[in-house]
């Protein structure tokens, strides 16, 4: 994997996370975000080397070895993804206590506020962007 990827770790059972990563991969245009399921080998691997919780229920992104969750790993991605969406970055000046509130008010209705088919099944065109 080349040294500037930077990995979004999802919950591979919530339709909202799988929504945010289609999302995340039609805006991708340099390439940089690789992308597991926390409930994959590697997803596990991952959180394990980053002392983060095995049974951990959020977004995490790994950039340059470090590992930030919940609205910190939410606002760094859209600073990724340039144009229009780097401007929700300006949210970082509020203090995470506050960011992560509302992040985990969303997380709990999560399931509720997308329903439907809940797994995201890459297809040929992306399946390069999912690690194993």
């Amino acid at each position: 994997m080349n040294q500037n990827h930077l990995i979004l770790l999802f919950d591979g059972d919530c339709n909202f996370c799988s929504f945010w990563v289609k999302f995340v991969i039609e805006r991708d245009k340099k390439d940089r975000f690789r992308f597991a399921s926390l409930q994959s080998i590697k997803g596990k691997e991952l959180l394990e080397k980053h002392h983060l919780e095995p049974d951990l229920s959020t977004v995490v992104l790994i950039k340059d070895d470090c590992a930030k969750t919940k609205s910190s790993a939410a606002l760094y991605v859209t600073k990724e993804l340039k144009g229009i969406y780097q401007f929700a970055f300006v949210f970082m000046m509020i203090p995470k206590l506050i960011r992560d509130w509302f992040y985990d008010l969303i997380a709990a209705n999560r399931k509720k506020i997308m329903k439907g088919e809940s797994c995201i099944i890459p297809t040929e065109s992306i399946k390069n962007k999912f690690l194993e």
